[in-house]
């Protein structure tokens, strides 16, 4: 059973827009800590955003793409979302959602997630 479904990776040039997205089921969506990490090449996983799906809710970024992306919840589709802007060829990486009931809230991506990762998406940012 996928637990956790991301889709909406690609590449994209230096400046521009992906919107990343992560299905879940009421097991891995409701009332969790769902979140985006992302690994580089060579470089270890780093947090990215999480948000919280219950109440009361609540988002956190890391430092690296706080004013350029926004984490956001579709209840209704046991979806969040990943809008990213201003994309720099930094931002390459591998995406992983990842759901962990016990993480939060608050939804803290520096802390160390244990829960459910999906398979990953990938992003190229071109110069």
């Amino acid at each position: 059973q996928v637990r956790l479904a991301e889709s909406g990776g690609g590449s994209v040039q230096a400046g521009g827009s992906l919107r990343l997205s992560c299905q879940g089921t009421k097991y891995t969506y409701e009332d969790n800590c769902v979140g985006w990490f992302r690994q580089a090449p060579g470089k270890e996983r780093e947090g990215v955003a999480g948000i919280f799906t219950g109440r009361p809710a609540g988002t956190w970024y890391s430092d690296s793409v706080k004013g350029r992306f926004t984490i956001s919840q579709d209840n209704a589709e046991k979806t969040v979302y990943l809008q990213m802007n201003n994309l720099s060829p930094d931002d390459t990486a591998t995406y992983y959602c990842a759901s962990d009931r016990s993480a939060g809230p608050p939804c803290d991506v520096t802390r160390r997630w244990a829960g459910y990762f999906g398979q990953g998406t990938p992003v190229t940012v071109v110069a």
